[in-house]
């Protein structure tokens, strides 16, 4: 039987894997080790499995993993949530649907100190919905505009799933993230827009709207989201003036933003080791899922299926846009079981060849590396809130117990419009994603 052959066959296993709820790290690990052992045997297996995970895991670059989750724990025990919205509420609560905008702008700006879509929706949910319920604002408007606005963790940058792409794919993370802007703040005014077009369709979706606040008031709560502004300008600002490696930055982030919480009180009690806790939770579940993604990439070579598929797209004479496509159907396939660090793990290996093998808008390789993994990420944006996993979803209800899923799914279907037009966007010009490092080069 040829390597190819058994490649397909795993591949077959492993999704069977997954449709049982198998945890997809050890899916993949599975798959891989027992792949591997049918084509090589089980001592070579040993003698990989003796190397690679120290080589993979000592890589200095993934230390910027923990921090930014470290990060991200501190921001969310930290009230930092709180100050951010209400610093939105007061410039743009008083329009129509005000409140749900100043709640995806928020999710933005915690999104900008936290790198975690998860963690920005958990935490926003907890803050916002209790006013927009407050403020009588339709249950599935509340939800859908808070599951979707959780999703700019993952794209605005700091973003732990940049800094994995950069790795796999060779890139400057730098580079990922100032990339990312563009994109990303595209995706917080699409989310408005959507916002404001639901409002106006059914004038009691949105509510009656908060009192306008003087300019006063204003700068008082702008003047309170300074740790915040000064986090995001610490990193983001030291990275791009060259004081820090990525590294570094996420180092220093993380130590601003835990002297931010211990101000706030955030870190009382239990509030530290909840911090270590779920860092060293989030840390090791990523590290499980790379090690699982590593073995079965090793396998995945050993059959030469990436090779085999690249050849035979070349061969069969698809067009670059028609591969493409089939690959964001993949992903938007991929994104109803999956979550988005496990799809990149488990296909960047696989597509991303293919795409540098194709001509692009007359792009280089740097470029198309890094408008695909723009375009990617977007594109996994959109499987955090689509049914039936839809983990931002979950995470809304869990907050929400009152409202059902289907009311939160049926509240997130404008965001997935304005999801879709944004990747037709991304793919037809790609310079909104490569602006911003052609405007520094």
């Amino acid at each position: 039987m040829s390597g190819t052959t058994i490649g397909l066959i795993m591949g077959v296993v492993m999704m069977s894997m997954l449709a049982l709820r198998v945890q997809i790290g050890i899916a993949m690990f599975l798959t891989g080790a027992i792949g591997y052992i049918w084509v090589s045997g089980l001592d070579p297996l040993l003698a990989y499995l003796k190397n690679a995970p120290y080589g993979r895991f000592s890589l200095y670059d993934l230390s910027v993993v923990p921090l930014f989750l470290l990060m991200g724990q501190f921001a969310t025990h930290g009230g930092l949530s709180r100050a951010l919205f209400k610093a939105g509420n007061a410039f743009i609560g008083h329009w129509k649907g005000g409140m749900a905008m100043a709640g995806v702008a928020s999710c933005a700006g915690f999104g900008a100190i936290c790198g975690s879509s998860l963690a920005t929706a958990a935490t926003m949910s907890h803050v916002v919905l209790p006013e927009l319920k407050r403020h009588q604002y339709k249950p599935s408007l509340a939800t859908g505009s808070l599951a979707a606005g959780g999703t700019l963790g993952i794209l605005i940058p700091p973003s732990v799933p940049l800094v994995i792409y950069a790795i796999l794919a060779e890139q400057n993370i730098a580079k990922l993230f100032l990339a990312a802007f563009v994109p990303g703040i595209l995706a917080a005014i699409g989310y408005m827009l959507v916002i404001a077009i639901v409002c106006r369709v059914d004038a009691a979706a949105g509510g009656p709207g908060s009192p306008k606040h003087s300019w006063a008031e204003r700068l008082r709560t702008v003047i309170d989201t300074w740790p915040v502004l000064l986090i995001f300008l610490v990193v983001i600002g030291g990275i791009y003036g060259g004081l820090f490696t990525p590294t570094e930055a996420a180092a220093v982030g993380a130590l601003a933003t835990g002297i931010a919480a211990w101000r706030s009180g955030g870190l009382k009690g239990r509030g530290f080791m909840e911090c270590i806790y779920g860092t060293a939770t989030g840390t090791g579940m990523m590290f499980l899922i790379l090690l699982g993604a590593d073995t079965l990439n090793s396998f995945m070579a050993l059959s030469q299926l990436p090779a085999e598929a690249a050849a035979w797209v070349q061969e069969m004479g698809f067009g670059p846009f028609t591969v493409l496509f089939a690959i964001i159907l993949i992903y938007l396939v991929l994104g109803c079981v999956m979550d988005s660090l496990s799809m990149i793990l488990l296909t960047v290996p696989i597509f991303l060849p293919i795409i540098l093998g194709m001509d692009y808008w007359g792009l280089g390789m740097e470029e198309k590396a890094i408008w695909f993994g723009m375009v990617a990420l977007v594109v996994m944006e959109v499987g955090l809130i689509t049914p039936p996993v839809g983990m931002n979803v979950y995470i809304i209800n869990g907050v929400a117990k009152d409202v059902p899923m289907a009311t939160i799914f049926r509240g997130v279907l404008p965001f997935l419009a304005s999801d879709i037009i944004r990747i037709f966007l991304l793919v037809f010009f790609p310079s909104i994603s490569l602006v911003a490092l052609w405007a520094v080069s």
